[in-house]
């Protein structure tokens, strides 16, 4: 998430599509009406009319899946308009790069693709370089191979007439979204885009979010106040999970996880840290291996780094290690064993029945929650017979969120910390203080008996707790990072020396030589001579109180900036595009406002300025991205089931690098008669994730007792079915049952002059509890996923409705 909460009512139209944000994400809707007070305008886009829709300005509706052309549509508008912002375009993305003649697109496919791996050779993408290696650009941006003509000739297929047939979207509708939008690519605009589910839930799903930054960038709104792309996560915590590493492809800190073929620390830098020839790119991941050493020693403080890089887990190239394959392989008996810590596969992955099958493979599982879930208690469920399963499952209860100390980090990047309301309950106890007694059992018996490698684990630091209890504080300035050795640095104008134990104040200081250790390099600079996250200070200048930045309240990373990429909110000079809410301003010699991406003076002094991008290798936004696994520019493929028989933007009717899987679960149903109607998993407000918390709290179950099933008057009245009846709903996964909603929130959609009708369930229940709640709409959703992400595709696959 690029820019924080309060933000977005800095906004001047605020775009809502894949959310629901009014009953989800109802924090971020408080901003959202905040600006519409100021004048703004909401724009929300989705298969139903919701509470955010109630709210909105300006609602279109769309099928399920078709989200690329309808941006698609958008970025051809705002091009053939000539309303992008110009300068912002030319100066700080890559329109300007021109693109190697091997590059190319036709009929669905780009160049390099191999039908046999599905896969794309991505050598074909790149840029054009002079003699000194740096990219050629034509600042006119009139050369045919630059990417703002590429992108031009990309979307010209998507007119808004093909647009309209595609998605079901009236024409009336896309040109009083495409204009209102649009309207925001003027100097002194700004708009945001809000996200949830909704659009990463596809086998197109990142490049949903492509085609918004693409949007963003056309017209100047990324960096700015009231701008951005900005995430609205499902979870308190999902932001700070991720910032930790809890995903298989990164370490702390968004560092590559490192491959097998990489044997030395030496090797995995060389491959790691991207290179330029621009001296006006930062190229900030080029520090990579002052991060990556400061985490080894964070992880192994008393090896040296060849050492400890050995201890690190490595991916083997070639295999997927994404949730949807790991139950593949558990399937296929490749596990012995499982910890489900705080999650609820059986209920929350998509082929619900398969992961279930695949639980029955293990010979031990370890669940950590606090009731009985679908997971912990698949071996009694439906369709189980416990006396064939030979899974020996084991509980574990933990304490509740606020039972516990310790800081969540929202989706503004915000690291909060939180303190304890009550002790936990029962036997209960905080997950940090059931890992580390975990570990210690671990650890002992390695001591005792030895191991196959026991190095990694004996050699450990384990200094996480006091007194045998977890200590949230000593994690936290572990995260940050301290120094190992005496070190006399630069800091601002003078020298500094630091002794061990001091703690590093920002990432600029971590070492690539082994004297600094720091867990998370984008939280170094949070637990200082003070825990960071704890601040409560409302204080604020002039300048930061017209956007609302609250710089003294908690902390945000990295290094408390509050709008990533603030550089694009100024003109090369530094002046602010709008003065009346500035985020950062070039005055005297010095930035002043929110903390700048970097210290360095504006674009205009070319001897010393940066581009404002500061991560990617070239520092410009990245319209053209050759770095995605399905292509360099967002293309339109029709979700895995559909019902569709074409595409009329190319001959490939879905990803050819979609992620699937064989089996006899695995079959996908387009334009199958038996599966004709469209639908979608989605939220509501009573209910949160599988309900685990939600399904046994008494007051919330009332008011959201069971699994139901939205659909039009027109559907209901073609199956004969009335609202309330219960209803049967299958896939070629399976079926479960839900009571009937009939209502005009959804309505029949006209796709390439067919009827289509779509439906709406939500995910929140499972057959545990309550005993008549329904079982968990996963059981329907395909596992298919997006080939950068392997996130599975549960918001557009094909089922039957009848009457029960």
């Amino acid at each position: 998430m690029t820019n924080h909460w309060i933000d977005i009512a800095n906004s001047d139209c605020i775009f809502i599509i894949g959310s629901n944000a009014a009953e989800n994400h109802p924090i971020s809707f408080k901003w959202a009406l905040r600006a519409k007070d100021k004048g703004a305008t909401i724009i929300h886009v989705d298969p139903r009319y919701t509470r955010t829709s109630q709210h909105a300005d300006v609602f279109a509706r769309l099928r399920s899946g078709s989200d690329i052309p309808f941006f698609g549509g958008l970025i051809r508008y705002i091009l053939a308009n000539n309303l992008y912002f110009k300068d912002y375009v030319v100066n700080y993305t890559n329109a300007s790069f021109i693109v190697g003649d091997k590059y190319d697109f036709k009929d669905g496919l780009f160049s390099g693709y191999d039908a046999e791996k599905r896969a794309y050779d991505k050598s074909s993408w790149s840029f054009v370089r002079d003699d000194a290696g740096q990219i050629k650009k034509d600042p006119t941006l009139n050369n045919p191979r630059c990417v703002f003509q590429i992108l031009k000739a990309h979307y010209d297929r998507y007119d808004m007439k093909s647009v309209s047939a595609i998605t079901g979207t009236p024409v009336a509708d896309l040109q009083k979204v495409y204009q209102t939008y649009a309207a925001t690519g003027k100097p002194e605009k700004s708009g945001t885009m809000l996200y949830a589910m909704g659009q990463t839930q596809h086998t197109v799903g990142v490049q949903n979010i492509r085609a918004m930054s693409i949007i963003q960038l056309l017209l100047g709104n990324m960096g700015v106040a009231g701008g951005g792309i900005n995430a609205l996560r499902g979870e308190a915590n999902v932001q700070g999970s991720t910032d930790q590493g809890l995903l298989f492809h990164i370490l702390p800190g968004y560092i590559p996880t490192p491959s097998a073929a990489m044997q030395t620390l030496a090797e995995y830098n060389e491959k790691n840290t991207p290179v330029t020839k621009d001296p006006q790119s930062a190229n900030w991941w080029g520090n990579r291996p002052k991060y990556m050493a400061s985490f080894i020693k964070s992880m192994y403080p008393e090896q040296d780094l060849d050492t400890g890089y050995t201890y690190l887990p490595k991916l083997e190239p070639g295999k997927d290690y994404s949730w949807l394959s790991l139950f593949d392989a558990m399937l296929g008996g490749a596990f012995k064993g499982f910890f489900a810590w705080g999650q609820n596969p059986a209920a929350s992955t998509a082929n619900a029945n398969k992961t279930r099958e695949a639980m029955t493979k293990l010979d031990w599982m370890v669940t950590v929650n606090m009731f009985e879930t679908e997971t912990g208690s698949f071996w009694k469920g439906p369709g189980m017979d416990p006396k064939k399963v030979k899974t020996e499952v084991f509980y574990l209860p933990c304490a509740v969120s606020f039972e516990k100390e310790g800081s969540i980090s929202n989706s503004g990047r915000w690291m909060q910390w939180r303190y304890p309301a009550q002790a936990p309950l029962g036997d209960s106890k905080p997950d940090g203080d059931i890992i580390y007694e975990l570990f210690e059992k671990i650890r002992g018996l390695y001591a005792k008996e030895g191991g196959a490698y026991p190095d990694p684990i004996k050699n450990l630091n384990w200094d996480v707790a006091t007194n045998h209890i977890f200590d949230p504080h000593k994690v936290a300035k572990r995260i940050n990072g301290y120094f190992l050795k005496e070190k006399t640095l630069k800091v601002g104008d003078a020298d500094k020396t630091f002794k061990p134990g001091d703690p590093v104040p920002a990432f600029a200081l971590l070492q690539t030589d082994g004297s600094t250790c720091s867990g998370t390099w984008v939280y170094c600079g949070s637990y200082t001579d003070k825990n960071m996250a704890a601040r409560r200070d409302k204080t604020q200048t002039a300048m930061q109180a017209k956007i609302g930045l609250f710089p003294g309240w908690t902390w945000a990373w990295p290094v408390n900036r509050r709008v990533l990429y603030n550089r694009a909110s100024v003109d090369p000079q530094g002046k602010p595009y709008q003065p009346e809410k500035a985020v950062i301003a070039w005055e005297d010699g010095k930035w002043v406002g929110d903390v700048p991406d970097g210290p360095w003076p504006p674009m205009a002094d070319q001897k010393n300025g940066k581009s404002p991008f500061i991560m990617t290798t070239e520092g410009m936004g990245l319209i053209f991205g050759p770095g995605r696994n399905d292509g360099p520019l967002p293309e339109h493929y029709e979700p895995l089931e559909c019902p569709v028989g074409e595409n009329p933007f190319s001959k490939q009717l879905h990803n050819p690098t979609a992620l699937k899987f064989t089996g006899p679960t695995e079959v996908h149903a387009s334009c199958d008669p038996r599966f004709p109607f469209v639908c979608s998993t989605y939220r509501v407000t009573e209910h949160w994730q599988t309900g685990v918390m939600t399904r046994n709290s008494p007051w919330l179950l009332e008011a959201e007792p069971q699994m139901f099933c939205e659909m039009s008057p027109e559907l209901a009245k073609m199956r004969g079915i009335k609202n309330g009846e219960k209803v049967i709903l299958e896939s070629t996964r399976g079926s479960l049952w839900a009571k009937a909603i009939v209502t005009e929130r959804i309505t029949p959609f006209t796709v390439l002059g067919q009827t289509i009708h779509q439906v709406g369930i939500p995910w929140h229940y499972g057959w545990t509890w309550p005993k008549q709640g329904g079982d968990s709409a996963n059981i329907l959703c395909p596992s298919v996923g997006d080939p950068n992400t392997g996130i599975p595709e549960t918001k557009a696959f094909m089922v039957n409705v009848r009457k029960a």
